[in-house]
């Protein structure tokens, strides 16, 4: 079901790779939005969540990063598009998911080495270029870092964005969402959520 026609004889197993859904079973990830606007929502993400090259990597897709957050966003576009000409007074968006990697530039990946590290600044903020360009090529109306954990990956993510504006000549919203691990207002990573600067 991951594999479809086009992966079939991929030498990595595909399973759990969820992004790739767009490229081997899009119609079934236009169900799961049309699925979300019929229940009223205004904003649709696409599944590009873990389609970095990073994160790709896992699967030997790291390759096909552009067109997999392309498509993701095409498909999401279409359906979003869809509903917005059936009532054209309740517009519909997308919003291109970018999720943090499953590596951190923040932590050490060697308990032995502090200094050791699974990812560069500049290697995050290449691979988020290269989502953010299929993101926007693709459609979406607002791009999504997602799920942040470590701000140091958010903050490389952001920095992608802007050279993707800059190369693009455009300017998109950008939202961040993140995750924190416990009541201190602290990411996994260490990282002080902002909002916790205002609490008394």
């Amino acid at each position: 079901d991951y594999r479809g026609e086009r992966f079939a004889s991929w030498p990595v197993p595909l399973a759990g790779c969820n992004d790739v859904l767009v490229l081997t079973q899009p119609d079934k990830i236009a169900k799961i939005h049309e699925a979300y606007l019929l229940a009223g929502a205004d904003i649709i993400s696409t599944d590009s969540f873990n389609a970095t090259s990073v994160s790709l990597v896992d699967y030997g897709l790291q390759e096909h990063a552009y067109e997999i957050n392309r498509a993701a966003a095409l498909v999401a576009r279409s359906v979003a598009d869809e509903f917005t000409r059936r009532n054209p007074t309740k517009p519909r968006l997308v919003a291109g998911s970018m999720g943090p990697t499953n590596r951190t530039a923040s932590i050490s990946a060697d308990v032995n080495d502090p200094a050791s590290r699974a990812v560069t600044f500049d290697g995050l903020a290449e691979a988020y270029a290269t989502q953010a360009r299929g993101l926007v090529d693709g459609g979406a109306d607002i791009l999504l870092i997602e799920t942040v954990f470590d701000t140091l990956n958010a903050k490389a993510a952001v920095f992608a964005i802007e050279q993707v504006c800059e190369e693009k000549g455009i300017e998109i919203p950008v939202m961040i969402s993140g995750t924190l691990a416990d009541a201190s207002g602290r990411t996994l990573s260490g990282g002080l959520d902002p909002s916790a600067l205002h609490k008394p």
